[in-house]
């Protein structure tokens, strides 16, 4: 064993161990309303930190997660008068907070909170990728970060197409932070790729599934009743990956790796997302004031994954079913794996991008403030009776603003973002698309374009035709219409 554990670069100036504690558990132990000991909390986090695991992540939800890490650099400063600790933290904004002005009082908020004057990695989430405010706000980020009061910039739960589109689009972003163990394995697909391309870590939260992923679940029944937040939320992936019994299948076969290994479940569950290429580093939640684990964890480094070791996990992972969807989407689609479960209405709740105006009876439409639309005398979208149709839409943001010009990939998710959210305009979703063209001045270019169409659609498969033309105007790469057919009419 090294005795403390390893670390990585996540960029020059941030080195961090290849464990970050995690205080999500913090709003956990607050739910009833009474907040825990900042005092007790902060000796914990100095616990940690002089163990190697000097990296706390934590959220602006976190309950009092942020004041008592500032509480513990604050005792850590004083004792040793310089500390490597680091300390992350989320912003969640909510859809209208993509201003100037919220971005940088969401920002000072988070600076305020920790008692520092640069947050070592700020990582933003966003609820809804169809609201373009998100462009807005990481605008304002990369602001933020070139002033010096972010030191980088994470973004947490983006799936890989949206990844790509954001580092397409050129902002500067070190982390995506998102669920990957060997329960939900989502991860290590497009998601690793995108990462490797752009030089871009995971921080990978949910690694022991709650807990779940230890010995005292070996041969246990199902559980009916669930005390904690944390495992609420993971029970949902092993009902989704399987349910129960692959799940006890999967917990033999970690237990013959750890036996082999003289560790514990935890340790080879972790050390197997640790191991992929993609991972910088592994986020092990802590209950501060209640139970640490401080020498199990510091074990994780003491061993490697054989050949055989894979083998035995490979045939586990043949009896369990896929993880639907990409990185993300629990929080954003059905099935909604989180910790309070069902999401819709948050979800259904958000503003319009778009609000329609009834021309005439019957007949409605709406304007994206694209300068084509006023100079060319066409609506984004039209609504007769029960039919939605979406005139040709390209990656322009607001008036003007090409997105991830020259990318394909990335013209093409914010041009069926765009649509959809004109079709949600209308009380209508993507799954009510019927039929969608794509026009394209370079037809060698189809295959980004129509894998992206292809995930976009992949329940749905509406009539589609893909035609190459000799020019677009604008100098677009892709240009994409659509139709969509509610079941009534409104």
């Amino acid at each position: 064993m090294t005795g403390k554990p390893d670390r990585i670069d996540l960029t020059p100036n941030l080195n961090i161990p290849r464990a970050l504690t995690g205080l999500w558990q913090v709003a956990d132990l607050e739910r009833g309303g009474t907040p825990i000991d900042i005092e007790q909390a902060s000796d914990a986090l100095i616990a940690y930190a002089d163990t190697g695991f000097d990296g706390f992540d934590m959220a602006d939800h976190y309950g009092s997660a942020e004041l008592i890490s500032a509480r513990a650099r604050e005792k850590l400063l004083a004792r040793d008068g310089s500390t490597t600790a680091r300390f992350f933290t989320k912003w969640c904004p909510q859809i209208h907070e993509h201003t100037a002005e919220a971005v940088r009082a969401g920002v000072q908020q988070r600076l305020d909170r920790l008692g520092v004057d640069c947050i070592d990695l700020l990582q933003v989430h966003w609820w809804t990728f169809e609201h373009p405010g998100w462009i807005e706000m990481m605008d304002q980020i990369m602001v933020h970060k070139q002033e010096g009061r972010i030191g980088a910039i994470g973004v947490t739960n983006v799936d890989a197409d949206h990844l790509h589109m954001l580092l397409a689009e050129d902002y500067d972003i070190a982390t995506n932070q998102v669920s990957f163990s060997v329960i939900d394995r989502r991860a290590a697909g497009d998601m690793a790729a995108v990462c490797k391309a752009h030089d871009v870590k995971l921080l990978a939260y949910g690694t022991l599934s709650g807990g779940f992923l230890s010995e005292k679940w070996i041969g246990q029944s199902e559980p009916a009743d669930i005390p904690d937040w944390s495992k609420m939320k993971y029970k949902r992936f092993i009902d989704n990956a399987g349910g129960w019994e692959p799940f006890q299948s999967l917990l033999r076969a970690l237990e013959t790796v750890a036996k082999r290994h003289r560790v514990s479940i935890a340790n080879v569950a972790t050390r197997w997302v640790l191991e992929h290429e993609a991972v910088g580093s592994v986020i092990i939640g802590a209950r501060v004031t209640e139970s640490q684990h401080r020498s199990d964890n510091l074990a994780l480094f003491s061993f490697a994954l054989t050949d055989s070791d894979r083998d035995t996990l490979n045939e586990a992972f043949a009896g369990m079913q896929s993880i639907p969807g990409d990185c993300g989407d629990e929080y954003r689609k059905p099935p909604f794996l989180t910790a309070s479960g069902d999401l819709s209405h948050h979800i259904d709740g958000l503003p319009l991008v778009y609000q329609p105006v009834e021309y005439r009876p019957g007949r409605w439409r709406i304007s994206s403030g694209s300068i084509w639309e006023d100079i060319c005398g066409f609506s984004r979208a039209f609504r007769v009776g029960n039919r939605i149709l979406i005139s040709g839409t390209t990656a322009t943001h607001g008036s003007d603003r090409d997105i991830c010009a020259g990318d394909v990939r990335g013209q093409t998710i914010f041009i069926l973002d765009k649509i959809a959210a004109a079709i949600r305009s209308f009380g209508g979703s993507m799954d009510d698309v019927v039929r969608t063209r794509i026009y394209m001045p370079d037809a060698s270019k189809w295959e980004p374009a129509s894998r992206v169409h292809g995930r976009y659609f992949a329940d749905v498969l509406p009539a589609n035709t893909l035609i190459e033309i000799s020019d677009l105007v604008g100098g677009y790469d892709i240009e994409i219409e659509a139709e969509a057919v509610l079941d009534n009419d409104g």
